[in-house]
């Protein structure tokens, strides 16, 4: 049910100062004129700077490194992650004169250098704004980068090109005080991206392109992110023209930030939680007012699949390609940015950094394709390297985070490695998240495989690190929250549980006849916690296939002409209380086989006829005939004749 905007208490701002300490710290002084006391704190020198400047910092795109010894991440926004070589070229150089040439690219399209020491700050912020880019907004309660499809512009699938929108938005948003003291951090992205690669369903706001009337706009999701308390963003129903695009995102920015509920408790201060209290026709009832007029009602779209963007792919430009590189772990080095710099440079291309902390080239003439693929390669990033690489990812390395308690990219290069000799091409495409905290930077709630970085007691008392295992989760066209399956295991351990998994899944795949869209989240769909678990250590080295005489579940029999509709599989294991529960569950990973049945096998007239062991649902209770594990429910045509 919907809560109206009226039956909520909203606190006083008395009340939000008095629980909130980071809302008194911005009272007491404007986020952004910290910038103006960073000579002084120099002068001061690191062990005198007060922890409340220290974490004002951040709306610069500064924090601590660990430990907390006076050097910082400096975090650079790269709207929709494009650049141009001139402007990787002078990144590079900053990395390599005070960042020990190191850097990292992030999950929003940004970059991000360590080892940068207080009193080099300003030369390496007037540095980075000489490239055209900035930091600002980078940390803090501000709009973050704004993300997008990396081949926005040159993508044959696009609706049409939004790079000048998400420019607009920068330009409008960056640096605004209007938008520099919200309750928390806050995301967006815009893209026309059939296969929705930028994962507006975690985003706090997603514009998602249509063509409404021959006219291009935006359907709208609001609410989405993940940390603690993950949350798929929900659609608003609304269509928004391109030259309001701005205006919605005041709106829809102004109604939750004007909102003391929500600065009251950190905790609880992302817009997701407006959507939780009010639902999407309370959000929209808010927005509309702002605005002043009613938007028009719109169905935000499904993506058409998945595309990752790797490896080469024709341009809509005739006579050109598109590059997409995997950058494992994410690392990214001074000397490769300089040397990648001159390749796109010689071939008059440009970088578009990926929210999988990977580039793409673009306007790669296809004479000059195979010459480029070859430079990276001698530059250390092949083209051709296992695809996994370039869809599995990081958060910021342990040796950086205050957060973290368990190593992170040096992990998923442990991993990787392990798979990658193992298993080979294989594994192309699996997507490993690997986070050192439950803040989720790395996003480990939506990959196929997550781990969570924690600790794990031993049985004398000390404390030893661990991860937790997360199964389930995906985002696009298998959008869903994972589920956690094992806690607290032993680094140890962890590796050599994900090898069985990965294992055991190719395994069943194979016995599907080598069925590429039995995908890593199909073989855990198929499959209950208990027996996941199971495989993940070893206890069995993997459940087999559905078969008549498994009593542990219900099994769903599927006839020869609707084989096409389950990948081949005429056993389907399932859970549910009823059979309307049954095929609820079948649809999480057969999606076209629930909808054929649900169309088919109801009514006065049913093309199909569903049975529960011996008894057809028609004489029972229908779809609501209870079932339990053991029972075998049977899907045959109804058939003329007899």
């Amino acid at each position: 049910m919907t809560t109206t905007p009226s039956t909520l208490p909203i606190p006083t701002w008395e009340e939000v100062l008095k629980r909130n300490s980071i809302e008194r710290l911005k009272q007491e002084k404007f986020p952004l004129d910290i910038i103006n006391e960073l000579p002084d704190m120099i002068a001061k020198g690191y062990e005198a700077v007060p922890e409340e400047d220290i974490v004002l910092l951040n709306w610069w795109g500064l924090t601590h490194d660990k430990p907390k010894i006076g050097t910082f991440m400096v975090r650079i926004k790269v709207p929709g992650g494009h650049l141009t070589p001139q402007q990787l070229r002078g990144v590079a150089k900053v990395a390599e004169q005070y960042g020990r040439g190191y850097a990292e690219l992030t999950t929003r399209q940004g970059i991000q250098l360590h080892w940068v020491r207080l009193d080099d700050l300003p030369a390496v912020l007037e540095a980075i704004q000489a490239t055209g880019l900035t930091t600002v907004g980078g940390e803090g309660d501000t709009v973050r980068n704004v993300t997008g499809c990396p081949v926005a512009g040159i993508s044959r699938d696009e609706l049409f090109d939004v790079q000048p929108i998400i420019k607009e938005v920068a330009r409008y948003f960056y640096g605004n005080p209007d938008y520099s003291n919200l309750p928390r951090k806050h995301k967006f992205t815009i893209s026309a991206c059939r296969f929705q690669c930028n994962a507006p369903e975690i985003h706090d706001i997603a514009l998602i392109g249509v063509i409404k009337d021959g006219r291009p706009g935006f359907t709208v999701r609001v609410g989405g992110g993940l940390s603690i308390l993950p949350r798929i963003a929900r659609d608003l129903g609304v269509f928004v023209p391109v030259d309001k695009t701005i205006d919605v995102l005041r709106a829809i920015t102004d109604v939750w930030q004007e909102n003391l509920r929500y600065r009251r408790s950190r905790a609880k201060a992302r817009i997701k939680f407006m959507m939780d209290d009010y639902g999407p026709e309370g959000v929209r009832q808010m927005v509309e007012e702002r605005l002043g007029y009613r938007l028009e009602d719109a169905e935000a779209p499904s993506p058409e699949g998945e595309e990752h963007h790797l490896g080469i792919h024709p341009q809509k430009q005739e006579g050109y390609n598109y590059v997409g590189v995997p950058v494992p772990m994410g690392w990214f080095y001074s000397h490769q940015m300089q040397r990648v710099a001159d390749i796109v440079e010689e071939v008059g291309g440009d970088i578009r950094f990926t929210r999988q902390q990977n580039f793409i080239i673009g306007y790669v003439p296809e004479e000059r394709t195979q010459w480029l693929a070859e430079q990276l390669a001698e530059v250390g990033l092949p083209v051709t390297i296992n695809q996994a690489y370039g869809t599995s990812i990081a958060c910021t390395s342990h040796q950086f985070c205050n957060y973290s308690v368990s190593e992170t990219k040096e992990k998923l290069k442990e991993i990787l490695e392990v798979l990658d000799q193992e298993f080979g091409d294989a594994i192309r495409g699996l997507k490993i998240h690997l986070d050192g905290c439950p803040h989720a930077c790395a996003h480990h709630w939506v990959g196929d495989i997550g781990l969570q970085g924690t600790m794990a007691r031993q049985p004398d008392g000390s404390l030893i690190h661990a991860y937790d295992i997360t199964l389930r989760g995906g985002l696009g066209i298998r959008t869903a929250i994972g589920k956690p399956i094992i806690r607290r295991l032993p680094d140890a351990e962890t590796t050599p549980a994900v090898v069985r998994l990965v294992r055991a899944w190719l395994h069943e795949r194979e016995a599907r006849g080598g069925d590429a869209a039995f995908t890593f989240y199909e073989f855990a769909q198929a499959h209950t916690d208990e027996e996941l678990k199971a495989i993940a250590l070893g206890e069995i080295e993997s459940a087999p296939p559905a078969t008549e005489d498994d009593e542990r579940a219900i099994l769903v029999r599927v006839p020869g002409p609707l084989l096409h509709l389950s990948g081949g599989a005429n056993i389907i294991r399932a859970e549910g209380r009823t059979i309307r529960e049954v095929f609820a569950h079948v649809g999480k990973t057969y999606p076209d086989l629930r909808e054929y049945v649900e169309a088919n096998g109801q009514g006065e007239s049913p093309l199909l006829n569903i049975y529960v062991n011996e008894e057809e649902i028609g004489y029972l209770q229908g779809w609501d005939t209870p079932v339990k594990p053991g029972d075998h429910i049977v899907i045959l045509p109804a058939l003329a004749g007899g």
